[in-house]
């Protein structure tokens, strides 16, 4: 399988860009591979890659001296910056962690606005991103605060049926904000 199929794929179905937009962003892309457990992310730093998962699983995470708490999980295709670092040039708050050996194609910033420059469409690509990114951050706050931790792992069990396959309970239990006991306990009701 060709590297940049399954980013190609994307363009193709969430961002449809010129063809000579994409063969010219898609060759600024440089391959590189992680092993589990690798930062790949680091809170008080710039965002100054735009990084798209190719494969494997990533965890993103606030951390503080006492906790750690999951925001999201990266399992499919797609890109996992942190898009306002990115875009304001301002440093992220957010971590992010390798939990399976990933592959993952890097633009670097300059190289990525450069481009943005020459084609209007790659605006639209970064303004579409944002606003996905803003409507899922706002869905989440609001299931987080309406809901139980009960109906969220519902949601879960519906939606995102590959993170229970693919992420270890203790990470779905921090992204749930619950123990893992409790997290035990809902599964044991639902099932």
């Amino acid at each position: 399988m060709d590297e940049f199929d399954e980013i190609s794929k994307f363009f193709q179905t969430e961002y449809p860009l010129n063809q000579n937009g994409l063969r010219e962003l898609l060759s600024l892309f440089r391959k590189f591979t992680y092993r589990k457990g690798t930062q790949i992310l680091q809170a008080d730093q710039e965002e100054k890659q735009l990084r798209f998962l190719n494969k494997g699983v990533i965890r993103e995470y606030y951390a503080s001296s006492e906790k750690e708490t999951n925001i999201n999980f990266y399992t499919k295709p797609q890109f996992i910056s942190d898009l306002s670092s990115f875009i304001n040039d301002t440093n992220t708050k957010k971590y992010q962690e390798s939990l399976t050996a990933i592959e993952v194609l890097v633009i670097e910033k300059k190289a990525f606005r450069e481009l943005l420059q020459r084609y209007e469409c790659g605006k639209s690509f970064i303004d579409l991103s944002f606003q996905k990114l803003l409507k899922h951050k706002e869905l989440l706050e609001f299931n987080r605060i309406t809901k139980t931790p009960d109906e969220l792992y519902k949601e879960l069990f519906i939606y995102k049926p590959n993170w229970l396959e693919k992420i270890p309970q203790y990470h779905i239990a921090s992204y749930l904000n619950i123990t893992p006991e409790t997290l035990s306990r809902i599964r044991k009701r639902i099932s």
